[in-house]
């Protein structure tokens, strides 16, 4: 069978059976792809293991149309991809390649970039919420941080989803899994003084006010933040509050684990409210308190 033919059974299987969203499938089927391109389209038996060398090397060599080449990273995802169709194929008892074939790359992870808890309060100085703009914005930036949500589930939060009384709720992430939110007493209020300044009946928690927004709906969604719109009011302020490095809604994620865990939290219970599937994934931020730790033992280790 042409690997033209399984793919899109491969990509469905991977959001009815797998669980997985329908923007990962979307990616894979893009990764799939290319790898359709590169052996045109060849039957899933003839797969070999110099072919996926061959296949390799086409990524590593791969540009767009822009020039642009394919993080190391990205080629992973890549390989990652081809490897569940492999083993997909394997549960189905179509002949192919072993998917135990397919070694990934060392992949270096980017130095993670966060906020100190001062930095963090001088871009908060910065907001001015004598309007319903400012105080969406102070309301937005006190949840991020006060959170770790993702920047994707913030924008999709609607008035409903949260509950300022108890301060927590739950919120669905990656691979549709659901996870409780908890958030400081600030940033209740800060929601709290948002919404009652509010005069509309719209759906979602978080809108937008440029005059370039189309009308509403009743959902409200025309007006719902983006994502884009979120990055660029982050950075707004971390410009204002003279902060240099990259300010992004995934820097106050990466700012909100680290406080945490410069704060004593254990490495499990942050795995837990950041929503990783894996311990790996949290465990990068390790690195990132080792200077904390040097810093309190300098501090306070009587010299013999």
């Amino acid at each position: 069978m042409y690997m033209s033919e399984l793919l899109l059974d491969y990509v469905e299987h991977l959001e009815v059976e797998g669980g997985r969203s329908a923007k990962t499938a979307e990616n894979y089927k893009l990764y799939l792809e290319r790898f359709v391109e590169f052996t045109n389209d060849t039957t899933v038996d003839k797969i070999t293991t110099e072919m996926i060398r061959k296949y390799r090397l086409w990524l590593n060599r791969y540009t767009n149309n822009y020039e642009g080449t394919l993080a190391t990273i990205t080629q992973s995802y890549h390989l990652i991809a081809l490897r569940g169709f492999l083993t997909y194929l394997s549960a189905r008892d179509i002949a192919s390649l072993s998917p135990e074939k397919i070694k990934l790359p060392k992949v270096s992870r980017k130095q993670v970039t966060f906020l100190h808890y001062d930095e963090v309060m001088r871009l908060i100085e910065q907001i001015n919420v004598s309007d319903e703009a400012g105080l969406r914005d102070r309301a937005l930036i006190e949840l991020l941080f006060s959170s770790g949500l993702r920047v994707s589930e913030l924008v999709g939060l609607n008035r409903d989803h949260i509950n300022t009384k108890r301060r927590e709720f739950m919120v669905r992430g990656k691979g549709q899994k659901d996870r409780p939110v908890f958030i400081s007493e600030a940033a209740a209020q800060h929601v709290t003084n948002y919404l009652e300044a509010r005069n509309d009946s719209l759906v979602p928690l978080f809108i937008s006010y440029s005059r370039n927004t189309q009308t509403a709906d009743t959902s409200g969604d025309y007006k719902r933040l983006t994502a884009r719109s979120v990055q660029r009011i982050i950075s707004k302020y971390a410009r204002l509050a003279g902060i240099t490095k990259h300010v992004s809604p995934h820097t106050m994620r990466h700012s909100f684990a680290t406080d945490l865990l410069m704060n004593g939290a254990d490495i499990r219970s942050v795995q837990s409210m950041l929503g990783h599937s894996s311990i790996s994934t949290t465990q990068v931020y390790t690195h990132v308190t080792d200077e904390h730790l040097r810093e309190v033992y300098e501090k306070f280790h009587s010299e013999s």
